[in-house]
């Protein structure tokens, strides 16, 4: 991922309201290693259901405010994130959801998908035993977890693109 700014951050939220947007909490850029992100993702640490997450689509920056669903998955139990396609343990996965860019939005339409809790996938495919861990394997599942995130995105901004072509 490349380097975003603050300025960029607050200015790529295709579902995000006015009020959430005056409250959004910057992440410590200057700490993120940039090359091993395929999206900045962060959870509110003042809401304990908002989460972001900001990726690049070509030279567009865009941005998804995600709501955590109450409550979650059952311990003792396996879960797969969406995204990462890494499995954990189910209190380490949750379901969110990311209201619909324009009217589809407005009219509270969302959609949802399983994703690590601390939205951290970046991370997650780039963890676990060192027999796993080669280039290739790492370059291989952070296109896939690019691929998806992008995939969630479109989903997101698909009623705001056919809101202005209609």
């Amino acid at each position: 991922m490349r380097e975003v700014t603050e300025t960029e951050l607050r200015a790529c939220f295709v579902n995000a309201t006015p009020r959430e947007l005056d409250q959004l909490p910057i992440p410590g850029l200057h700490e993120t290693i940039w090359a091993e992100r395929e999206y900045l993702g962060w959870r509110d640490p003042h809401s304990s259901r908002l989460g972001y997450m900001v990726l690049w689509q070509g030279d567009r920056l865009v941005g998804l405010v995600v709501r955590a669903a109450p409550g979650g998955m059952r311990p003792g139990i396996a879960a797969m994130c969406a995204l990462c396609h890494s499995t954990q343990p189910a209190t380490q996965v949750r379901m969110f959801s990311a209201r619909l860019a324009g009217p589809g939005g407005d009219t509270g339409s969302s959609i949802g998908t399983y994703i690590c809790e601390d939205l951290s996938c970046s991370h997650i495919i780039r963890t676990g035993p060192p027999h796993l861990l080669n280039r290739d394997r790492i370059a291989s599942r952070a296109e896939g977890l690019h691929g998806r995130v992008t995939g969630f995105a479109a989903r997101v901004e698909r009623a705001l693109r056919e809101a202005l072509d209609g």
